[in-house]
C-alpha cells in the first residue's frame, strides 16, 4: 500500500507535466527513425529524436518524413483501434505505459488520414488527462490537432504535432522526476516498434528490414529502466519491459547481416506481448 501510495504521489508530479504538454508524444521515439542511425556512433542519437531532461523525445517532423515511405501499406492491419478503449486498472506505472501506447497508436492513425481513430485517441488521452488533474488550457494542442484530423485537414495536424516539442521541453522543465515519463517513452516505443515490424513485414526486405535495427535506442532505454528508483524496476510491468528489450537487444545483435523476415517477426512478436501487458488489471500480475 505504501508502495503504490509512493508511486501515486510521484506520478502526480511527473505525468500531471507531462503529458499536459504533450509529453506522450515522446512515446514512439524511434520507430520510425532507425533510417538516420549511424551504428558506428552508438553514443549518438538519430536526427529524429533528441534527450531533454534526460529523456528521449522525437522531432515530429523528422518522424513524419520517415513514415511517408510507407504510405502505400495496409494500415487498417498495422492499426488497433481497440487500444483506445484501453482503460487502466491499476497503479500510475500502468498508467504512463498505456498513455505511451495510445499515442504512439495516435501517430499511426494519423499517418493513415484515420481521423476516427485520431479522435478516439485524443479523447482517451484527453479523458485520462483529467483524471490526473491536468488544466484543460494545458490539452489546447491535443484539441487542436483531433479538429484538423476531424476535418482532414492533415498537413495542418502534423503542423501541430510538430510545434509540440516547444511545449514538451518547457513542460519536462518543470518535473522533478522523469521517471514515470521515460515509461510513457518506453511504452510508446513498443507499440510503435512494433507497428514498424508490421509494416517491413508487408513488404519485406533486407534494406527495410534494417529500420528496424535500433541498438542505440535499445541500449538507452535498457539503461534508463536500470537507473530507476528499485521500487519501479520490481514493478511486473517494467521487469517485462526490461525483458523485452534485453529480447529485442540478442536478435538484433545475434549477427552483423541483414535481419531476416524471421528476425522482424520474432521483435513484432517481442513488443506486442509486452504492450498488451500494458492494459491487464494489476491483481492479475500482469
Amino acid at each position: 500500500m505504501d508502495r503504490r501510495r509512493s508511486r501515486r504521489n510521484l506520478s502526480k508530479r511527473i505525468v500531471g507535466h507531462a503529458l499536459a504538454r504533450q509529453a506522450t508524444c515522446a512515446v514512439v521515439l524511434a520507430a520510425w527513425i532507425a533510417s538516420a542511425q549511424t551504428e558506428s556512433a552508438p553514443s549518438q542519437l538519430p536526427s529524429q529524436a533528441k534527450p531533454v531532461q534526460g529523456v528521449v523525445m522525437p522531432v515530429p517532423k523528422e518522424i513524419f518524413r520517415s513514415l511517408d515511405q510507407f504510405q502505400t501499406a495496409n494500415w487498417l492491419a498495422v492499426q488497433r483501434p481497440q487500444i483506445a478503449n484501453w482503460k487502466p486498472r491499476g497503479d500510475q506505472v500502468q498508467i504512463a505505459a498505456i498513455l505511451g501506447v495510445a499515442v504512439a497508436e495516435g501517430f499511426v492513425a494519423m499517418e493513415a488520414r484515420d481521423s476516427a481513430q485520431v479522435t478516439k485517441i485524443g479523447a482517451a488521452v484527453l479523458k485520462l488527462s483529467r483524471g490526473l488533474g491536468v488544466q484543460q488550457r494545458a490539452l489546447r494542442r491535443s484539441r487542436s490537432i483531433m479538429d484538423h484530423a476531424e476535418k482532414g485537414e492533415w498537413i495542418a495536424a502534423r503542423d501541430e504535432w510538430d510545434h509540440v516539442l516547444t511545449d514538451l521541453e518547457r513542460g519536462m522543465g518543470e518535473l522533478k522526476s522523469e521517471q514515470l515519463a521515460q515509461i510513457v517513452s518506453l511504452a510508446g516505443w513498443l507499440r510503435g516498434t512494433e507497428a514498424l515490424c508490421e509494416l517491413v513485414l508487408q513488404n519485406y526486405s533486407p534494406d527495410r528490414a534494417e529500420l528496424v535495427r535500433q541498438r542505440t535506442l535499445v541500449e538507452t532505454l535498457e539503461k534508463q529502466i536500470l537507473a530507476m528508483k528499485p521500487e519501479l524496476q520490481s514493478d511486473p510491468l517494467i521487469m517485462a519491459m526490461l525483458t523485452g528489450l534485453r529480447s529485442i537487444r540478442a536478435t538484433i545483435e545475434k549477427d552483423s547481416g541483414p535481419l531476416t523476415e524471421e528476425n522482424v517477426r520474432q521483435i513484432r512478436d517481442v513488443c506486442a506481448t509486452v504492450v498488451q501487458q500494458c492494459s491487464k488489471p494489476v491483481e492479475e500480475g500482469r
